[in-house]
């Protein structure tokens, strides 16, 4: 239960941070919120990395697996938050659950993990429930769902390099170089579209603090998840995000998704429950007949 409620947790405050920083675009260029709400982020980290001791075992960051978790990191989120300011918030969320389906297919093509032909069956029956909430080529098609959707590809490299990095490392420090790295490619981003940074209003500046906050508190909660309970039972709930995000979207922005929306959406949820739990049964399979030998 604690997991439930803690990956539950995790989706609303990661929601709420998208919802403050879309919000802020409305004053601030994408380059320069990046930027402030990456360094309010930091200056909220380095503490409770400091007091948890982690600080200690910061020369582990320097690796290949956390160079290249931390570029699949920045261009995800760029890209994320470049679709997110331009399509309905439900929608851009519908378009992120797509990613465990897309790390079971990665598994199997890099890494030698064995999928069978029902788990293929439903990751092509999720990408259909993508292409019904993106619908290219038909009515109430906006050409940045397809940005959300290569932001998907780098998000699905992260977390694909997550599991190449340093056993034990902690998870406070690898978000602290996150929230680091993230926040300085906003000035790299602004000199290289033109973007003019302005003075940020109280307005904004609250945005961006609350944001940093939220932010803090779902990387926090996504380490306490998943080291509580069976992943394979606390992972569906995740799709929990994608209630919040229409709640939101409506309250917010008076957004009110249609009815492809919904079916695609459903269609997402469905195959990557079965995934999980057919993920889980193999799993009992496997330790069972290692137990037999």
């Amino acid at each position: 239960m604690r997991g439930i409620v803690g990956i539950t947790a995790c989706n609303l405050l990661f929601l709420v941070n998208d919802t403050l920083v879309k919000l802020a675009n409305s004053e601030l260029p994408l380059g320069e919120l990046l930027f402030i709400r990456g360094m309010f982020a930091s200056l909220l980290l380095v503490p409770i990395v400091v007091w948890t001791g982690a600080h200690r075992q910061v020369k582990r960051l320097w690796s290949l697996a956390i160079f290249l978790r931390l570029l699949a990191e920045i261009c995800g989120s760029v890209l994320f938050l470049i679709a997110l300011f331009q399509i309905p918030i439900a929608n851009a969320n519908a378009i992120l659950q797509v990613v465990p389906l897309m790390v079971t297919a990665c598994a199997a093509i890099f890494l030698g993990d064995q999928v069978g032909w029902k788990r293929w069956l439903a990751i092509g029956v999720g990408l259909i429930g993508v292409l019904i909430v993106v619908r290219p080529g038909f009515a109430g098609f906006n050409a940045f769902s397809l940005v959300a959707l290569a932001s998907m590809v780098f998000i699905t490299l992260r977390d694909m390099t997550t599991r190449m990095m340093p056993r034990n490392l902690p998870a406070l420090l690898v978000a602290l170089a996150t929230a680091v790295a993230v926040g300085l490619i906003g000035p790299v981003l602004s000199l290289a579209s033109g973007e003019v940074w302005v003075l940020p209003s109280a307005n904004g500046m609250a945005l961006l603090v609350g944001s940093a906050v939220f932010l803090i508190g779902g990387y926090l909660t996504a380490v306490d998840f998943m080291r509580h309970g069976d992943i394979a039972v606390i992972a569906p709930f995740r799709y929990s995000v994608v209630v919040w995000a229409i709640l939101v979207g409506f309250v917010v922005w008076g957004e009110v998704p249609d009815l492809l929306m919904l079916v695609g959406t459903t269609i997402i949820i469905a195959t990557g429950i079965y995934t999980f739990h057919r993920e889980r049964r193999l799993a009992r399979i496997v330790a069972e007949s290692d137990i037999d030998i």
